[in-house]
């Protein structure tokens, strides 16, 4: 097992340094000056090679990527800024704001949101998924595929926009999203982001419920499943003990995968329901031509889907023995 966490965070770090250098230098083929930007509208040529200077623009791109990549680790001076200690993600551009401490306010946000709607789609869909399989065939099962169709084909920007009209403009049966740290308030902080976990929840629960039926009836079709029952053992006893098990196993792969990308790929959801998370950050920085902003999202982000993955090949040990770690 260490081998082979050791293996995948040396593959994680190295796949991480290529998506960040992917991202830099694509960020340069934008016809764009990111020093004019931090300089100002009205800004004379001296001080538009001074803000080039301060933040390391007039460096070749090889040197500003790795002197970028160092400052993770050992930190960096930037100029006329100071020095960033590690881990240092830079500057913004466009408010001279540490890139760190601006990816702490917002992640909260984005990780509320995603761990609350994770927990509510994984318990509802697979409880609805195992129910459906259990019941195959009968009306149970057909209302649980008819409504799990449905519900994949919607997507986030219209069944949110849909939610925050009816419930929240013209009905006033929940508040507008908003976040409140947990520790400020519990209760306000789940009831600011009820809306968008409801949302979420819609959408992913159909996934999960789609997904637990076809492979619980796979399972109990096994001849494992059939010997359990053949001598007398109880069908809720053969279902927890032998059925969910292998079941879970394709269920932790899909959750693991769409956890990571919730995380990452959060800005369409933000974006509907006005929450100040990366996925809002992201799209700021983009359009702000803001390099470090971008970088350090991206890199959260794309961190976020690869640690996931890790832990999901890492359980599987402990959920099927089946499974082997070479």
């Amino acid at each position: 097992m260490l081998r082979f966490l050791t293996r995948r965070a040396l593959g994680a770090v190295v796949t991480l340094v290529v998506i960040s250098a992917v991202t830099f230098f694509l960020f340069f083929a934008v016809p764009a000056d990111p020093a004019r930007l931090a300089c100002g509208k009205v800004c004379p040529p001296e001080l538009l090679e001074q803000a080039r200077h301060n933040l390391g623009l007039d460096q070749p791109l090889f040197a500003q990527f790795t002197a970028w990549l160092a400052g993770i680790f050992v930190g960096r001076d930037y100029g006329g800024l100071g020095h960033c200690p590690a881990p240092c993600l830079g500057y913004s551009f466009v408010n001279k704001a540490p890139v760190f401490e601006t990816i702490l306010d917002r992640l909260p946000v984005t990780v509320s949101l995603t761990v609350g709607a994770a927990l509510v789609f994984l318990l509802f869909g697979v409880a609805t998924g195992i129910i459906a399989a259990l019941n195959q065939g009968r009306p149970l099962d057909k209302i649980a595929s008819v409504s799990s169709l449905i519900g994949f084909s919607l997507q986030i920007y219209f069944v949110g926009t849909l939610a925050l009209y009816f419930l929240v403009y013209q009905n006033q049966i929940l508040t507008r999203p908003q976040y409140r740290p947990f520790t400020e308030d519990p209760l306000a902080w789940a009831a600011g982001l009820a809306l968008p976990w409801v949302v979420l929840s819609i959408i992913f629960t159909a996934n999960y419920t789609r997904m637990t039926r076809s492979t619980m009836v796979e399972q109990l079709g096994e001849d494992y499943v059939r010997t359990a029952r053949a001598k007398g053992m109880k069908g809720r006893s053969v279902v927890m003990r032998f059925a969910l098990r292998g079941t879970l196993t394709t269920v932790i792969t899909i959750f693991g995968v769409d956890l990571g990308a919730l995380i990452g790929g959060a800005i369409i959801t933000e974006t509907t329901f006005g929450l100040q998370g990366l996925g809002r950050l992201s799209i700021n920085a983009v359009t702000d031509s803001d390099l470090p902003v971008l970088m350090a999202t991206v890199l959260v982000a794309a961190g976020a889907i690869i640690v996931f993955n890790i832990i999901v090949d890492a359980l599987y040990a402990f959920i099927d023995p089946r499974v082997r770690l070479s």
